[in-house]
């Protein structure tokens, strides 16, 4: 229901990441080639990059296509970058939230994305409103399964949460509520990315000094590489760790079942 795509490495212009490559995410937005879930993403469209010396990221929303958006396309064409997120959007549940649905999220250094869908949403994760203080519940930008997603994400990297263990935790959470949801999250710092792969594509591409992660690649590189089904990924810019989503709540239930020591 969606298409992103993460990048870190050496400086590279918006456009030569996100318009240029035959199969880029500008391509993607109408003519993805790995999509399981909906056909056209018209729903709205975001990018955040980093500057130099500058811990908090930028961003760029709308609520049209990619494609129709020639702003857009100046700035893909000048702007310059050592890491970003961008995503191209298809709406779960058509709403009024406009931009503010569109991705990344942001907040303080990180940006987000989710690919999929929240099954049974909103009411399937009507029990978890009650683990968000009422203020970030109030603050959330839009009322989309994505916001609520990003918010649960948010408390934990805010309680001082690894990336990877805020995303995995989510993304455990929210199938334990809403099983069959589809759960692709991706984050950035700007010097790290971390992602999930839960009901839906992801692949990575590393090569010496730059890491990029997609729902699909963007080319026909021979060394991007698919990500298994229910498995969490952690990158910089010279590797990439898979660690499979599964053993981490089987991991968790065995580490429940424990009796305290006496």
């Amino acid at each position: 229901m969606c298409r992103h795509l993460a990048y870190l490495g050496s400086e590279e212009r918006l456009g030569a990441l996100l318009v240029t490559p035959e199969h880029s995410l500008f391509r993607q937005s109408w003519a993805p080639r790995r999509q399981r879930h909906g056909t056209v993403n018209a729903d709205g469209f975001g990018v955040g990059w980093y500057a130099e010396g500058d811990p908090v990221p930028a961003r760029y929303r709308r609520t049209g296509p990619i494609w129709g958006d020639q702003s857009f396309a100046d700035l893909a064409r000048v702007i310059g970058t050592r890491a970003l997120l961008a995503a191209v959007r298809d709406a779960t549940v058509a709403g009024a939230d406009g931009e503010a649905a569109a991705a990344p999220f942001a907040a303080g250094p990180w940006l987000f994305s989710h690919n999929g869908a929240v099954r049974g949403w909103p009411g399937s994760l009507a029990p978890l409103v009650a683990g968000l203080p009422p203020a970030e519940l109030l603050s959330l930008e839009a009322r989309c399964d994505s916001a609520f997603v990003w918010a649960l994400v948010l408390r934990r990297l805010r309680a001082g949460d690894e990336e990877g263990q805020a995303l995995a935790d989510t993304v455990l959470e929210v199938a334990e509520a809403a099983p069959g949801s589809r759960l692709n999250l991706l984050l950035t710092n700007g010097g790290t990315i971390t992602a999930t792969a839960w009901g839906d594509t992801l692949w990575y591409l590393t090569e010496p000094g730059r890491t990029l992660v997609a729902s699909e690649p963007y080319d026909d590189d021979p060394l991007w590489r698919e990500v298994p089904d229910r498995t969490l990924l952690t990158a910089n810019h010279t590797e990439v760790l898979l660690t499979p989503l599964k053993d981490m709540s089987e991991d968790m239930a065995s580490a429940q079942r424990k009796e305290p020591r006496t």
